[in-house]
């Protein structure tokens, strides 16, 4: 189980880091008026690690015996800017106690 903590905290700051300059890039696209070309590259990068976030979720989430509802609100972090971060903390907590 440790090893798929590892695989989940780390996507999950990826996931968190790649969503807040996608964030930015949207601010300064239809906010401020500034096409940020990179803003692109961006979004389909964190669309592409969302979906392995996803997967190693599913599989922290099937080793550590979670229900579906918690399986899919740890699944819904990566979609909040800065959320992911909150749960990343709190699922290590929760598993590190379990161990």
């Amino acid at each position: 189980m440790e090893s798929a903590l590892k695989l989940f905290r780390a996507l999950a700051y990826v996931v968190g880091v790649m969503l807040l300059i996608l964030c930015v890039g949207m601010v300064l696209k239809y906010i401020v008026g500034v096409t940020w070309w990179p803003s692109l590259i961006v979004a389909q990068v964190h669309g592409f690690l969302y979906m392995v976030y996803l997967v190693a979720t599913m599989n922290l989430g099937m080793k550590a015996r979670w229900s579906w509802p918690r399986m899919l609100g740890v699944m819904l972090g990566g979609t909040v800017p800065f959320l992911s971060f909150y749960v990343e903390r709190r699922v290590t907590r929760s598993v590190h106690a379990t161990v």
